[in-house]
């Protein structure tokens, strides 16, 4: 049992006389020295040290590349390892991914700009989720479509006439596919017919549960451009999809990886989640080999992190503290087998209450790397955000510096305040 205590700098040395640990004995003003006293003492204490060092923050690789940019290859290892005190393993992993990611997909160009757009529904709500997604009838759907479709015409337009050039383009959620096929139709004609897309290089409609994918649906999105699906299984072991809500089967997702390769896509991610209930080293080893035979050719293993807002945290709080060393073993595990069936790490991410303290990384065949995956994280982009929960981002490349436009999370709300979501961002490009 421990007692923190704020105690003043006179009393810190008659403490430290005593044999009590105290941090920041002289009262200095540097957070990162504070927190590296700190994470040494907890590390001596419990015999812990995460691999992930003091670092709190979502994008390691864009840290790790402001670093080398900044300092050159060697000495930004060094300053992550001494600085931050992330483990070699890891410093390893950002640094060589950060290079991977130039050489590969290079930097992004000046003016280009991705766009992601939102569809806020999902057929059923997961153990873990928090997001911005709503079971909704199809009339709800349609009047949600109304709005969102309103904002891509007023803004697609403009988009040109403010000089950039689209580079990428992702239709996320919730669960796009839980959209009708003449609802698709609509919207991803809108897309088409609003958009410049002679700059496009990636174009990615997560259609995610297999329980929403229908022959229909994929020629739809094939046909109107996109050439990169998510089909998520997130196990694929029956009493696992039951326990996280799910409402399909192991057959489904089979059944959507052949109709989406019959269809002819260009490239299937999948999702697959490390430290969910119940399951151990051997379940997340048959998920990856099954998903890898099914012709997914971009995979991303997430550590389970558990909401605020999920039904697993309002079960058990401290779910992700008692899944951390499975989590980080089945992480280790899943590395190992991707690396062997030749799919490469090349971009990763972290989120706050993650089983392990770990992070997600996402794998692919050599020319299988999702584009838009690796700009978001990196934050060096404009991106413009349609669609309730969607966070534009400005990017001012002079000053290095990102300004947030949010949606409203809230699709209802979203209907009723279109306007004012498109007058922030005119405002916002006017200016630059």
């Amino acid at each position: 049992d421990y007692e923190m205590l704020t105690i003043s700098q006179e009393d810190a040395l008659r403490y430290k006389e005593l044999g009590y640990h105290v941090v920041n004995a002289d009262c200095s003003l540097d957070l990162e020295g504070c927190k590296r006293e700190l994470f040494k003492i907890l590390s001596e204490e419990t015999g812990y040290s995460p691999l992930w060092g003091t670092l709190t923050g979502v994008r390691p690789v864009k840290l790790a590349g402001e670093q080398i940019e900044k300092l050159g290859f060697q000495e930004a290892h060094n300053r992550l390892t001494d600085y931050y005190l992330i483990s070699n393993e890891k410093t390893d992993l950002i640094t060589e991914m950060y290079r991977f990611q130039v050489e590969t997909l290079g930097k992004p160009k000046d003016k280009s700009m991705g766009v992601y757009i939102g569809i806020p529904f999902c057929p059923t709500r997961c153990l873990y989720c928090s997001f911005a997604s709503n079971t909704a009838t199809s009339e709800e759907k349609d009047r949600y479509l109304h709005a969102l479709c309103h904002e891509i015409e007023v803004l697609g337009e403009k988009i040109s006439d403010f000089g950039y050039n689209i580079e990428s383009i992702y239709i996320g959620g919730g669960t796009p596919t839980e959209l009708s096929e003449n609802q698709l139709r609509r919207l991803m004609g809108v897309v088409r017919g609003y958009f410049d897309l002679s700059e496009l290089r990636e174009y990615t409609v997560e259609a995610g549960r297999p329980d929403t994918i229908t022959s229909e649906k994929l020629h739809v999105i094939k046909e109107h451009g996109a050439g990169r699906i998510s089909i998520n299984p997130q196990s694929m072991k029956m009493k696992t999809l039951e326990l996280i809500g799910r409402s399909h089967t192991p057959d489904d997702i089979e059944a959507a990886f052949e109709e989406a390769m019959r269809v002819g896509f260009d490239s299937i991610n999948c999702d697959l989640i490390a430290g969910l209930p119940k399951e151990r080293i051997e379940d997340i080893d048959y998920s990856l080999r099954k998903v890898i035979d099914l012709g997914a050719d971009n995979i991303t293993i997430h550590s389970l992190a558990v909401k605020r807002a999920s039904r697993l945290i309002e079960e058990d709080p401290m779910y992700h503290y008692k899944q951390g060393k499975i989590t980080s073993n089945m992480i280790a595990h899943a590395d190992s087998v991707l690396r062997d069936a030749g799919l490469n790490p090349y971009y990763l991410y972290r989120q706050k209450h993650m089983a392990g303290a770990g992070e997600n990384t996402g794998y692919a065949y050599p020319g299988k790397e999702g584009l838009y995956n690796v700009r978001i994280m990196d934050e060096h982009q404009t991106l413009i955000a349609f669609g309730a929960g969607g966070i534009s981002k400005m990017y001012y490349p002079k000053i290095n510096r990102i300004e947030r436009i949010p949606n409203v999370t809230n699709y209802e709300h979203y209907i009723d305040r279109i306007d004012e979501m498109i007058e922030r961002k005119e405002k916002l490009f006017n200016a630059y």
